[in-house]
């Protein structure tokens, strides 16, 4: 979206990696445990030796050690082995995407010691939690970034001005399953849905998932934006989470959808939210196709960074790089 040319996908779940590829077919990708591989080796054998950017979001279990050098924690081999991409291709720029509170962490001791990593190797370095409904996401998501630049000055993506609501989102799609392919039923009803629909021929990915009587007699009893406190006594503790039974508010952002799916339901229809609701929702357009089963579809949508908050920030990165 930003006029980047992606030349390499890693990641260590095939299911992510094939959809990844099917959407992307002049995209190589490798399928492995980034701590596991060498980054020499990956540098010959794709041979890759010039990169201008870096993306990735490595997991960070022990970032939880306050006041410890997290390179040093075992937990971190995935922070590591981003560290050493980094230090071996030498990028013009960076990015790093994680949880909110990794910035509060042991007092500020994790954010500051990231910072540090990569000052080391050469990098001005920024960070900030972005909130994705800012940057035209039909979504509440609040994720931390870290841009490292060589030369310039990176400013994060000033907010559009401007929220997309849940029912601006989705309304154009249908109550009930469509097979692949389907012709929309419906026109689009917002600026969002004519764009998530401009290059797509049909719609995918949209299997409804059939509840039991008893949960859609439960999910009625919701209002558009409730939750299981507007239930009667008997059934709100069936369900021991505090966003059970929440429907989505069709005239607000979406709440941050996970890779469950089974505590949010939409704002009209007694169900959870599709795959391709959920996708519309992290703002992927309709031709962005899912593959594999679809509860392996709702993980692969939940994982994701939000395309348009994504592009957001890539388009700020390239402005610094023609500078």
């Amino acid at each position: 979206m930003a006029g980047f040319r992606p030349v390499l996908a890693v990641d260590n779940w095939q299911d992510a990696l094939d959809t990844y590829r099917y959407n992307n077919p002049d995209v190589r990708t490798l399928c492995a445990d980034l701590s596991s591989i060498n980054v020499e080796d990956v540098a010959q054998t794709y041979n890759l030796h010039n990169v201008d950017l870096i993306i990735g979001g490595p997991p960070c279990q022990g970032f939880s050690v306050a006041g410890k050098r997290i390179v040093d924690d075992v937990r971190n081999k995935l922070y590591k082995s981003f560290v050493s991409f980094v230090r071996y291709y030498s990028p013009r720029a960076f990015v790093m995407e994680n949880v909110p509170n990794i910035l509060s962490i042991g007092q500020g001791a994790v954010k500051e010691s990231i910072v540090k990593d990569f000052t080391s190797l050469g990098y001005t370095v920024d960070y900030k939690v972005l909130l994705a409904s800012d940057y035209g996401v039909p979504q509440n998501r609040r994720r931390a970034i870290f841009v490292g630049v060589k030369k310039g000055v990176f400013e994060f993506p000033k907010s559009f001005g401007y929220n997309v609501s849940t029912s601006q989102a989705i309304s154009d799609l249908p109550e009930r399953s469509l097979p692949d392919a389907s012709l929309y039923p419906n026109s689009a009803n917002s600026d969002y849905q004519k764009w998530a629909r401009s290059n797509s021929l049909g719609i995918y990915n949209h299997e409804v998932t059939v509840h039991n009587d008893k949960t859609i007699k439960i999910i009625s009893m919701v209002p558009d934006g409730g939750n299981y406190k507007n239930l009667p006594e008997e059934f709100q503790g069936i369900r021991n989470v505090h966003i059970a039974w929440t429907r989505l508010n069709s005239q607000k952002p979406s709440l941050t959808i996970d890779t469950g799916h089974r505590h949010h339901f939409h704002y009209k229809y007694n169900r959870v939210p599709t795959v391709r609701e959920c996708a519309r929702i992290q703002s992927f357009p309709d031709d962005y196709i899912f593959l594999k089963s679809k509860t392996s579809q709702y993980r692969q949508v939940g994982n994701a960074v939000p395309p348009l908050m994504a592009a957001a920030i890539a388009a700020e990165i390239s402005n610094v790089l023609e500078q």
